[in-house]
């Protein structure tokens, strides 16, 4: 893959980012953690952008940790449920070696 150069703005500052995503996907990617630390500055008594961009990341992170939680259910709620619909199928179908 071939490493791309994005420069985006969070929270007034120009960072250059260099990666092998589009920069696209940079832009999307810094435009919400850019929100996530406004969010934080304009809810709570932080003044200070470092300390709110630390916030804003545990809030991010927390967000993915229960994604994360999420996908993994539903992936065990469809296992479960593909074991139970291999049950109703003939002997030939289930995918069973003989």
């Amino acid at each position: 893959m071939s490493k791309h150069s994005t420069r985006v703005t969070i929270c007034g500052e120009d960072y250059t980012i260099r990666s092998d995503v589009p920069p696209e996907r940079t832009r999307a990617v810094a435009a919400h953690v850019d929100k996530a630390i406004r969010e934080v500055m304009g809810s709570a008594a932080v003044v200070e952008s470092h300390k709110a961009a630390i916030l804003a990341a545990l809030s991010i992170t927390d967000a993915l940790f229960q994604e994360r939680e999420e996908r993994s259910e539903l992936a065990e709620s469809m296992q479960a449920l593909s074991s139970e619909m291999r049950r109703w199928l003939p002997p030939g179908k289930r995918g069973e070696k003989a």
